[in-house]
């Protein structure tokens, strides 16, 4: 197999893009295909990493100096022969050097441009900042309240090393590329294209920045209580770890297993996934023994439940907590976190053992499915990398073997791209904007996070989402109504039984009105519901299905068909132990969907890529992705190894405040914490601040000491204020909440994109009755296409019986269906069971 069978063979691009998210792009481009082009300037990368290795793998690398009249003439040569440019300075830098995208476009309509600024180009106030990684994090809220353990532990802010912005920027960029190159096929123009990093963290923590006014107190966690009861009482948030553990809830919290590690147990909301595992660990018919339940309907109001708890919802009530958790303490000692994981996953239920990033990528699953990939790269020799994040089951197999990055002289680079003619385009028409997916129709059967929000992102595209569910929940209403109040916008919901044969008769005439199909689902599950290649070709061959698991890589491995979900990911691949700081103390990482909503946009992009191979080679490709797969996304500055690397020592553990003394945390005399982010080379510009003049003459082992008493003499603002003048990168560390109350107007059918860095819509008459506060879908902004403002999530199933008119089901018919059960029009009377 060749690299002929990529789905972006022939496409061109030039990356200018320096650090992570901009060669980030331009590599899952040239995983997919495309013939790329980087451009260095002379002294090498701005930033001199080993995950340059990664970033810039099927690449040619080009050394230009822009700040020349020779070097411009080069870089412009190049563009000319591009399908799509790259870059991720601040705003206008690229075009103050010469390389203006707006005049490339007016030449050539058909060029793809990409931005990925720090802050939005119309953000007047922080678009000029150097908006390092740490930098956009510290102001979107990301170090602040993160997580309730932290708040609880009196850890506040905190620090990550995750790039989350580049991870959650790279994957929307990606996306929107390949979502307007295929846009391009029909109507001959491109785009220019802006993702704000920041823009891209917050949707990133979509799930997290909603706010729900009046919210039931059923929904409420023993760590929510706790913490509020803190703050009533006046109380020091001091809790240990240990204490922190006896507020979780069983099903989803981390054991000590025969051998010493730890096995995380992510089986909350699932109607049979806590059974299974109680069932395993050999404890369910004793808890039923004593009491334990399973409402028939939780979906009622908890005031009409005939018991005081159902086994399946979360979160338990503290007694049954404290009482299964003891139990499964004891169990879980008699095995070994080995044997726990394949009793787990051979018994369809959710766990798996805690293990170090460098474990997992030398995992024998992450080598055998193509998670994780070798490469010889001309610096570092044999080098392990992450595989791909996307791709396409029918040329997933090249993608395995990718060439190592390669410098060559300015003609070679040249050469490359012209062995690929520019296609002359159409003169595009001048009709109404439009969106890249309008006219185009999806059925998501998709459940929890990652599958929905994809589907929910292709919707401000244009595209029409039809959501099916069960006609009897599988999931508590925790799970589906208050993550479907994000991940639902834009979308019309059907409830239908698909193993009833009438039921089954609605899905396959909805399967054969569609133009994609996306399912988060295992082989075996796809196979079963007849959406494998054979079956779908029998129902609707020109549909593009795409499949988002756990575990899943291009080729299968030992645990491919394993359930999961993202914190079992996180805890798969070090991200939880980076975070908790040990192996004996394992955290989830902050925020709910910190992988989910990268792999729901890597799902689009796996979309995208078979869209425009259908449209260019009439091929049905069948897109795929995995939570496993963006974990190397996730991870990108210490992800990889090779002979002779250095120890894993990043970052890690509740308190460390930074990576080093230039990136961290310090408190300041005003009480706000600041977080600079600087560079070796930028000491003799801190030496010139104000109160940091001794900088220079501390010993680089002491920063931390004289950066800490220095930063406590002058408040935050004056800080930011100095740092700021030198061009050093700095951020007061903001909190959500903060941000959400300064960003809110009342719901406008906008989507937010001329709102800055930040924005968020108020909906007064939100279905649900509630009030509810929610970012906007803003951080693709195109200049050409049309970017929609999604409505509100509609109540499940309420859009049953109009979607089955669509398909020509008369009103008898559909009444015949819902008085058998094969459909419904709703699962509870309130839109969130109370």
């Amino acid at each position: 197999m060749h690299r002929s069978t990529l789905p972006l063979h022939g496409i061109k691009v030039v990356d200018f893009g320096q650090y992570i998210a901009g060669p980030a792009v331009a590599m899952i481009l040239g995983d997919l295909g495309a013939t790329v082009v980087h451009v260095d300037p002379p002294s090498g990368p701005l930033w001199d990493s080993p995950a340059n290795a990664t970033l810039n793998r099927n690449k040619l690398i080009v050394s230009i100096d822009l700040k020349t009249k020779a070097g411009l003439a080069q870089a412009r040569s190049l563009v000319e022969q591009a399908d799509i440019v790259v870059e991720n300075f601040r705003p206008s830098v690229l075009s103050r050097l010469g390389i203006d995208f707006a005049e490339l476009r007016r030449a050539r309509p058909e060029l793809i441009t990409v931005s990925i600024p720090g802050f939005a180009s119309n953000d007047q106030l922080r678009r000029e900042w150097r908006a390092f990684e740490a930098v956009i994090a510290a102001s979107s809220g990301v170090f602040t309240d993160m997580g309730l353990n932290r708040v609880l532990m009196g850890v506040n802010p905190s620090f990550s090393p995750l790039p989350l912005a580049s991870a959650y920027g790279t994957m929307l960029a990606a996306s929107a590329t390949v979502l307007a190159l295929q846009a391009r096929e029909r109507t001959g123009t491109g785009d220019q294209i802006e993702v704000p990093l920041a823009c891209a963290v917050m949707e990133g923590l979509a799930y997290n920045s909603i706010r729900i006014d009046n919210y039931p107190l059923r929904y409420k966690t023993q760590r929510e209580s706790e913490i509020e009861r803190r703050r009533a009482e006046g109380l020091p948030m001091d809790l240990s770890y240990e204490a922190l553990q006896e507020l979780l809830d069983p099903f989803y919290r981390s054991y000590k297993c025969k051998d010493g590690r730890m096995f995380y147990v992510v089986c909350p909301s699932h109607k049979n996934h806590a059974k299974r595992c109680l069932k395993a660990l050999g404890l369910y018919d004793e808890l039923v023994a004593e009491g334990l339940r399973e409402e028939a309907d939780t979906y009622l109001p908890v005031s009409e439940w005939t018991s005081d708890v159902s086994l399946g919802v979360y979160p338990l009530p503290k007694y049954w907590a404290d009482k299964i958790a003891a139990r499964m303490k004891a169990v879980f000692l008699t095995r070994t976190a080995k044997e726990w994981e394949r009793i787990f996953g051979k018994g369809q239920f959710p766990g798996a053992p805690q293990r170090w990033l460098q474990e997992w990528i030398s995992d024998d699953h992450a080598e055998c499915a193509g998670l994780m990939i070798e490469v010889d790269d001309p610096v570092y020799g044999r080098m392990i990398q992450p595989g791909p994040m996307a791709w396409l089951e029918e040329s997933g197999e090249v993608m395995l073997s990718p060439t190592p990055r390669y410098w060559v002289g300015f003609d070679v680079a040249m050469a490359a791209l012209s062995e690929h003619p520019t296609e002359p385009r159409s003169v595009p028409s001048t009709g109404a904007q439009a969106g890249w997916l309008d006219g185009m129709r999806v059925l998501d059967l998709c459940n929890v996070i990652a599958g929905p929000h994809s589907a929910s992102y292709l919707a401000r595209f244009g595209a029409e989402v039809i959501k099916v569910d069960p006609a009897k929940p599988l999931y508590d209403c925790w799970n589906t109504v208050i993550f479907g109040m994000t991940h639902m916008r834009g979308k019309r919901s059907v409830l239908a039984d698909l193993g009833s044969p009438d039921g089954r008769a609605v899905f396959e005439a909805l399967v054969k009105s569609v133009d994609v199909i996306v399912w988060n689902a295992t082989e075996r599950q796809v196979k079963d519901k007849g959406l494998d290649l054979d079956g779908l070709r029998e129902l609707n061959p020109k549909a593009i299905f795409c499949q988002l698991d756990c575990f899943g890589g291009v080729r299968r491995g030992p645990r491919t068909d394993y359930l999961g979900y993202d914190d079992l990911v996180q805890a798969a691949t070090g991200i939880m132990q980076r975070f908790g700081g040990s192996m004996d103390t394992p955290e989830e990482h902050a925020h709910v969907g910190t992988i989910d909503v990268m792999c729901g946009f890597g799902a689009a992009l796996g979309i995208a890529a078979a869209l425009y191979q259908k449209s260019r080679t009439g091929r049905i490709g069948r897109a795929r992705t995995s939570l496993s797969a963006l974990s190397g996304l996730a991870q990108m500055p210490f992800c990889y190894d090779y002979q002779g690397r250095q120890l894993f020592s990043e970052a890690a553990g509740p308190r460390v405040k930074g990576n080093d003394a230039l990136t961290h945390v310090y408190d300041t005399a005003s009480g706000q914490s600041v977080l600079l982010s600087a560079l070796e080379a930028d000491i003799p510009r801190l030496a010139k601040v104000e109160g940091l003049e001794g900088i220079a003459r501390s010993p680089k082992e002491d920063r931390v000491h004289y950066l800490t008493g220095a930063l406590m003499k002058g408040s935050a603002e004056t800080w930011l204020t100095r740092l700021r003048a030198a061009d050093v990168g700095a951020a007061i560390c903001e909190n959500i909440e903060t941000i959400r109350s300064r960003n809110s107007r009342p719901a406008d059918a906008a989507p937010g994109t001329r709102n800055g860095s930040y924005s968020f819509s108020v909906y007064h008459d939100h279905p649900s009755g509630h009030v509810v506060t929610q970012l906007d879908p803003y951080a693709i902004r195109p200049t050409v296409a049309k970017v929609y403002a999604m409505p509100p999530a509609e109540k499940y199933g309420a859009s049953t019986r109009s979607v089955l008119m669509s398909l020509g089901y008369s009103e008898a018919q559909i009444e015949g269906l819902l008085s058998g059960g094969a459909i419904s029009e709703c699962w509870s009377r309130e839109y969130l069971p109370s």
